[in-house]
């Protein structure tokens, strides 16, 4: 075992690397996830990979190993909507609560999973608590119209332990952009998620087409997959894989920007969640818009009941 022998294809450089096939790189992430490598081996793979930049059939077999281990959250009669938030806060608000919340209130049992990958940053967990709402401590279903907040070390301990890698060595790695595309319920799912770079939506969406996923894309705020209150970012839609146009973006900053607070501590943010979801103030046309699409998303992927028979 080991994955030396990976490490030295992918390992060449930029322009030596060679790409592993979905079967090589399931076998090399598996047993990253079962904590069979070395701490070397690990952070070769990490910042080979970081040079190297994954292929959607790497991605597609991270993703094979992943769903493989996963503790998964079980089906619901409509699919849960999953909002990985892995980045927080730095100079606005995070709000990624406030989209969980808007989608709950409309019935859909909703998902948020993550964990603090810096500590300058305010993260989904600090909101949550200011609204009153704790990450739950086990892996158990989700009902319609309720929001839960699940730690990453309780879908995959060894996933946790790859994303915590960059605190060593100060980079990201495979499992950052992982944990954007992989479906952590047994049954069907609505991933929403976020890239910062163009060239990462088109990455991206490879592998939602290749995987079959069902998904929403669109560039978030700051890391974040909620949409940017200030501007309206062009959404990406999949349905099985499909790919499906759901939002045309508008260039520039919007005319009518909403009132987001300054300060964007937990206490505050939590505030500007309360006022929104009792109607205080008005939910930015930016976030009305993602829910509604994502609502749509889910009712294209919700089972229809087989017809009963006379």
């Amino acid at each position: 075992m080991g994955i030396s022998q990976y490490i030295k294809e992918i390992g060449r450089g930029k322009q030596g690397a060679r790409s592993l096939s979905r079967a090589q790189a399931t076998d090399l992430f598996g047993q990253i996830l079962d904590g069979t490598v070395s701490d070397l081996e690990l952070g070769g793979f990490c910042l080979a990979m970081r040079i190297k930049g994954e292929t959607a059939q790497e991605m597609a077999g991270f993703l094979d190993a992943m769903a493989a281990r996963l503790n998964h959250v079980p089906a619901g009669d409509k699919p849960l909507v999953v909002l990985p938030s892995y980045n927080g806060a730095r100079k606005l608000p995070v709000l990624t609560p406030l989209l969980a919340l808007l989608l709950a209130q409309r019935g859909v049992p909703v998902l948020v999973h993550g964990t603090a990958t810096e500590t300058s940053r305010v993260f989904v967990p600090h909101v949550l608590e200011a609204l009153g709402m704790r990450a739950r401590t086990s892996v158990g279903p989700i009902a319609n119209g309720e929001a839960a907040y699940l730690p990453t070390e309780l879908l995959s301990p060894g996933l946790k332990r790859l994303l915590d890698v960059r605190r060593v060595v100060g980079l990201r790695n495979s499992g950052h952009s992982l944990v954007k595309l992989m479906n952590p319920c047994a049954g069907p799912a609505v991933i929403v998620s976020s890239y910062t770079h163009p060239e990462y939506a088109i990455s991206m969406a490879e592998v939602f087409e290749l995987m079959g996923s069902t998904a929403l894309l669109l560039r978030g705020t700051e890391g974040e997959v909620v949409a940017d209150a200030r501007r309206l970012p062009q959404m990406d839609g999949f349905i099985a894989g499909r790919r499906v146009a759901l939002q045309e973006g508008r260039k520039g900053t919007l005319t009518d920007l909403p009132d987001l607070p300054k300060d964007i501590s937990p206490e505050t943010t939590a505030a500007y969640i309360q006022d929104v979801l009792a109607g205080r103030k008005p939910v930015p046309d930016s976030l009305a818009l993602q829910v509604e699409h994502i609502l749509q998303l889910v009712h294209a992927s919700t089972p229809t009941p087989m017809a009963e028979t006379a």
